[in-house]
């Protein structure tokens, strides 16, 4: 029979970890259970996180790209897995260095409901939590240096030409995973300012009308040249 996941409160998300660090995984978990979030599983290896996804069906995972026993990319392809098997579930991946090719790797596979952000980001909680929350609830959540390298390495520069350079910073938070009023507080306007850069934006990489977080998405995807 499939498990049936449990009711939480309101705002929590129900997690599993997967990180071979053991001070890392519990300092990750003992952090989550503090903000009220449920960690349902800790675990050290990719086969004992699909294992958890499977019997816990989380609304999110955290998990780190390189874990036993090469400690390549086993946690990224887990997490692919995980996303094609259980598409209700975020995967929020951490790594201690900018690998692009794995970010590409992931976004490739999906881009709603997922993150990948440094490992320094836990140092700032609340920076962390909300990109987990965000994850959870099927947005993305992109690391700064990730998005910059990213964008460095893959984006064709035709395809930005014809955008300004307050639409590029726009489109760059857009693809961190920021909201428009999140967007509007970081580069200090007004939340109607940021929706007629957004609008400018799509319109100048003719983006279809559509959906609005699906031409979001579009957007991103086309920045980072995926």
């Amino acid at each position: 029979m499939t498990p049936r996941p449990r009711a939480t409160r309101a705002g929590q998300r129900r997690v599993v970890i997967a990180e071979d660090a053991r001070i890392l995984r519990e300092l990750l978990a003992q952090l989550l259970a503090d903000r009220g979030h449920e960690v349902c599983a800790s675990v050290a290896d990719a086969e004992a996180l699909r294992a958890a996804v499977a019997e816990y069906r989380p609304d999110v995972t955290v998990v780190d790209i390189r874990m036993p026993p090469t400690h390549t990319d086993e946690g990224l392809r887990a997490a692919i897995d995980i996303r094609g098997a259980y598409p209700g579930t975020g995967v929020l991946l951490f790594s201690q260095y900018i690998e692009t090719r794995y970010a590409t790797r992931l976004l490739a596979a999906g881009s709603a409901g997922v993150g990948y952000l440094l490992k320094d980001r836990v140092a700032n909680v609340a920076e962390f939590t909300d990109a987990l929350t965000r994850v959870a609830a099927g947005g993305t959540a992109l690391d700064p240096e990730v998005v910059t390298q990213l964008a460095a390495a893959t984006r064709r520069a035709e395809d930005l030409a014809a955008l300004t350079q307050r639409e590029r910073e726009v489109l760059s938070l857009m693809a961190e995973g920021r909201s428009n009023a999140g967007i509007a507080h970081t580069l200090t306007v007004t939340p109607g300012t940021v929706e007629k850069h957004v609008a400018a934006i799509f319109t100048k990489l003719g983006l279809p009308a559509a959906e609005e977080q699906n031409r979001r998405v579009l957007a991103v995807i086309r920045y980072l040249g995926s």
